[in-house]
């Protein structure tokens, strides 16, 4: 299973014919899209148009949330120290959807580079 973050999503969502994209379709295709309340979130405040809409509408009762719930919470609160001791300055919610995927034991979908800098501080937080 793979924890799509909202970076992919637009792509996706707005119809671009790129590889953020392309793998989200692919995702679909097999069934093993998932996301979390943190990238609705993200989706819902950003959704531009009818289209984008009713698409997150469908999508919604289709796809598996994964909970990010208090085991996430404390996760996201060690790799965001982790992330500031070592210099890595990254949007709160990119660490809570870092801490969902890690604690889920699920890949992460993205077209952000801030997740490049995340992930590898796992192991330390």
């Amino acid at each position: 299973m793979t924890l799509v973050d909202a970076s992919s999503w637009i792509e996706f969502l707005r119809g671009r014919d790129s590889l953020p994209g392309q793998r989200v379709k692919a995702l679909l295709v097999d069934g093993s899209a998932v996301w979390c309340d943190m990238t609705l979130v993200e989706l819902w405040n950003g959704a531009r148009g009818q289209m984008e809409k009713s698409t997150l509408e469908e999508l919604e009762g289709e796809l598996r949330l994964c909970p990010v719930n208090e085991e996430v919470w404390t996760r996201a609160r060690k790799l965001a120290r982790a992330c500031r001791e070592n210099g890595v300055t990254a949007p709160s919610a990119d660490i809570v959807i870092a801490a969902c995927a890690i604690e889920h034991n699920l890949k992460l979908e993205h077209n952000d580079s801030h997740f490049e800098k995340i992930l590898p501080l796992a192991a330390k937080a």
